[in-house]
């Protein structure tokens, strides 16, 4: 006969302590003392307890589920704040349902159904647009908190992770002026998207700082992904007035980018001052020592997943704020033709 299986009582009576102080350990309450929360989890770990999330959910009318959703999966930027969501909501006995929109309303439209017909617990969401006529009907009418990755969408119940974006990337456009640079040329994604909106205010502010004219033919923002970058890019190089530096916004649009300035003979650092707005190592294929915007990936997604507890909790939605960190490194140095 088979080893029985390890209750909550058990655990309860390992630690000396009362089955409902294990259930608030457990299921991630935040009103349990931390010396309480240790006794659960030794007592938990020694005795191999494995809680059962199906009674869990029988008992609460919860799936113990959250949707994710994002426009690509392949970003690796998004992967890691993906991965450290899980690793968080895992610890408070939620599972992941990873779903990607593909930049496309009507597949984020068809996602957000897809989340509903599944009763999920809550969904952490990268918009593709802020103001589509349905985002905001749709996620009030969804039944289950949302909390949004760099997304504001106003008349919305939702709680926000949102990355000053704006502090790094004045920081980077102030460094290429101070280093000589005057045609900074910027591009990035949808214009209708908190992220393009605040990289853009950083971007203008140093501009106005230094009281440089802004030259709208040197800003391209329309899509983030790889191939956008790349045309306009190759677009911006193609005329007689051409941009002396570059700042790329996102991962996929710093490739594409970096592989038009390759394409054309053009090499960040020597020819042209170039910026990244987010890194990745495999940029170094492409161009060694990147001048870049950080944020924190894996602080994105654990501020999510903490947002996502608390609206569970049902606390009032909130906002956290990730910073951005000017990275400056030979790319953006001062070159004599500036």
């Amino acid at each position: 006969m088979g080893k029985n299986r390890i209750t909550i009582h058990d655990v309860a009576a390992k630690a000396g302590v009362a089955i409902s102080s294990v259930s608030r350990v457990i299921s991630g309450h935040r009103d349990v003392s931390a010396k309480m929360r240790a006794k659960v989890e030794a007592a938990v770990a020694e005795l191999g307890y494995e809680p059962d999330h199906l009674a869990q959910s029988l008992r609460k009318g919860a799936t113990m589920t959250i949707g994710f959703m994002i426009r690509d999966i392949t970003n690796p930027l998004f992967s890691i704040v993906a991965q450290s969501a899980e690793y968080e909501l895992r610890k408070a006995g939620y599972s992941i349902i990873l779903i990607n929109s593909h930049g496309d309303l009507d597949a984020e439209k068809e996602n957000f159904a897809l989340f509903k017909r599944r009763r999920i617990d809550g969904v952490i969401a990268s918009l593709v647009s802020e103001d589509s006529p349905y985002v905001r009907n749709t996620i009030n009418e969804l039944g289950a908190p949302v909390v949004l990755l760099d997304r504001e969408v106003t008349g919305l119940n939702a709680s926000a992770v949102i990355c000053d974006h704006a502090q790094g990337v004045k920081q980077a456009t102030a460094d290429l002026i101070a280093n000589g640079y005057k045609r900074i040329a910027f591009v990035s994604g949808r214009k209708d998207v908190f992220i393009s909106r605040n990289r853009i205010k950083g971007y203008e502010q140093a501009l106005a700082d230094a009281r440089i004219k802004i030259d709208e033919d040197l800003i391209r923002l329309g899509k983030f992904g790889e191939e956008f970058a790349y045309e306009q890019t190759k677009d911006l190089f193609s005329g007689k007035n051409k941009p002396t530096a570059l700042i790329s916004g996102g991962i996929g649009a710093s490739t594409g980018a970096l592989r038009a300035l390759k394409e054309l003979k053009i090499k960040p650092g020597t020819d042209i001052a170039f910026v990244a707005l987010d890194e990745w190592p495999m940029f170094d294929l492409l161009s060694s020592d990147l001048s870049s915007v950080y944020r924190d990936p894996e602080e994105m997604g654990r501020q999510s997943a903490r947002l996502m507890l608390d609206l569970i909790a049902e606390k009032a939605p909130s906002q956290a704020v990730v910073p951005t960190t000017y990275r400056p490194r030979s790319s953006s140095k001062a070159l004599s033709h500036a």
